[in-house]
Formats: structure tokens, C-alpha cells, sequence
């Protein structure tokens, strides 16, 4: 009877071992697509909500048509941008935007804020810029414990004066919120430069190491050789 008991018990759990199995597959293939779908559809309909109140009824093409049509505000705030940005290129978009940060630097606490944006956006969108395109690995917190971040630079300025090696501006986000973290100055020689891209990089830092590089070649992200008994080479390796 303990046989009879036993076979029917295997099945069952069999059974429900499959359909878990099943469910956190399709969790796997839905999620992703339904939160790439919410987070476009919000953007969207953002801006859209944002936009066409802008042009009035008289030029809000939804006011001719019989139905909504998604992305017509965006569609629109493209254009927008790109022709502001036509417009300063021109000597007469400059003497304007000239005009406009002079009456910005007479404002004690705005033109601290304007300058700070400035510099970042410019820095992050020069097409010559190397902002935010190197992953590192860095020992954080402490010696023997590794922590992926960001180069953002070599440093400069007082900072640098104020240290004897050189050293590099590392930016160290936070899991699973990588637009959060800490600015660190470290010496050059205990920074590696990994080969993986940053959208490499952002994945392993929001997914707490669960999606990571593939290894090829043995290497880990195709930039860092790994040496016997898996560790990784020594600080200081910078691919460039």
C-alpha cells in the first residue's frame, strides 16, 4: 500500500513542479513586455498630455480627427527641439541664448543651478565626450571586495592637486536604482576598465548580478582575463 501511496504522490508533485515551472516562465516573457509597454505608453501619454493643450484647439490636430492618435505630441516636441536647436546654431540663436545666460548669471541661486545642468548635459551629449562609456570595477568598501561603477573621467582641478597619484572620477550606483549612488575619486591603478558596454553594465547593477555578460573567450564582459582559480587580473589593466 506505501508503494501505491508513493505513485500516485509523484505524479502530483510532478504536475505541480511543471506548472510552477510554466507560470515563472510566462512571468519571464510577460513582464518585460507588458513593463516595456507601460513605461513607453506613460512617456508618451505624458508628453502628449503636456504638448497638445500647447497648440490650442485651432492647431491640435485631434480636434479634426475623430479619434485619438498617440504620439502626435511627441512627434511634435522632436521637431520642436530640433528646430530650437537649428535656430541657436545661427548667429541670431546665439545672441539670443547669450542674452538669456547673461540675465541667468545676475540670479545669485538660479544661475548656480543652470551652470551645474549646463555643464553636465553638455558633457554627456558632446559627441566627442567619453562621459559614463567605461564600466570599472573598483575595490569598495573596502580591499578584497569589488564593486562595479562608472569612469566618468580623469580628474582634474583641485582635486587632483590635492592628491599625489593620479586618479580617475568613478561614479559607484546603487542597486537596483542606478541613477542613485556616489561620486569617488580613486588612484588609476585600482581601477580595471572592463570591455562591457554600459548597457551591460546598468543591466548587472539593476539586477543585482542576476543578468550578467556573457563569457566568451575567458573573459568576463570581453575586457577582463580571468586568472587561474577565477579571480580577475590585477587592477590597473586599462584596455585603452
Amino acid at each position: 500500500m506505501d508503494h501505491v501511496g508513493e505513485t500516485h504522490e509523484r505524479p502530483r508533485r510532478s504536475l505541480w513542479a511543471r506548472l510552477r515551472n510554466y507560470f515563472i516562465t510566462g512571468i519571464i516573457v510577460v513582464a518585460p513586455i507588458a513593463l516595456t509597454v507601460y513605461l513607453v505608453t506613460f512617456v508618451v501619454g505624458f508628453i502628449d498630455e503636456n504638448v497638445l493643450p500647447l497648440l490650442g484647439e485651432r492647431y491640435n490636430p485631434e480636434t479634426y480627427l475623430p479619434f485619438a492618435v498617440p504620439g502626435i505630441g511627441v512627434l511634435i516636441f522632436v521637431v520642436a527641439i530640433a528646430l530650437i536647436g537649428w535656430i541657436a546654431t545661427g548667429l541670431v540663436g546665439r545672441t539670443v541664448v547669450r542674452i538669456g545666460e547673461n540675465l541667468l548669471d545676475r540670479m545669485p541661486v538660479v544661475r548656480s543651478v543652470y551652470s551645474a545642468l549646463k555643464q553636465i548635459f553638455e558633457t554627456v551629449f558632446s559627441q566627442s565626450s567619453r562621459a559614463f562609456r567605461d564600466v570599472v570595477l573598483i575595490p569598495y568598501p573596502r580591499q578584497g571586495c569589488w564593486a562595479l561603477g562608472f569612469a566618468t573621467g580623469t580628474t582634474r582641478g583641485e582635486v587632483q592637486d590635492a592628491i599625489q597619484n593620479e586618479v580617475v572620477n568613478v561614479f559607484l550606483p546603487t542597486t537596483p536604482n542606478p541613477t542613485s549612488g556616489y561620486l569617488l575619486f580613486l588612484p588609476r591603478k585600482d581601477v580595471i576598465f572592463l570591455k562591457m558596454t554600459v548597457e551591460q553594465g546598468i543591466k548587472l547593477v539593476i539586477s543585482g548580478g542576476i543578468v550578467t555578460p556573457e563569457v566568451s573567450d575567458g573573459r568576463v564582459g570581453g575586457g577582463v582575463k580571468l586568472a587561474p582559480g577565477g579571480r580577475a587580473g590585477t587592477p590597473g589593466t586599462d584596455p585603452r
